[in-house]
């Protein structure tokens, strides 16, 4: 069974990315600010396949999606 409660790090590790911190931080420098209105999911630099998962998540009120918003919010500052 999968825990409901994740961290930064495994959804990082879920969309194929690095789970390092300093990658993530990386990450997040990169790719902030996302443009105003801009959902997370509709950001350019997914590929199709993270996209999807996202947007999944979200619309499913599912597991990820906190970490999800949580993550919306750091490229929105």
């Amino acid at each position: 069974m999968e825990k409901a409660n994740h961290e930064l790090g495994e959804l990082f590790l879920q969309l194929g990315l690095s789970d390092e911190p300093a990658a993530i931080e990386r990450f997040i420098a990169s790719h902030r600010p996302l443009p105003s209105g801009m959902r997370l999911a509709d950001a350019p630099f997914w590929t199709a396949s993270q996209a999807q998962f996202l947007r999944e998540e979200i619309n499913d009120d599912a597991d990820w999606a906190e970490l999800v918003d949580s993550l919306a919010a750091m490229l929105s500052d």
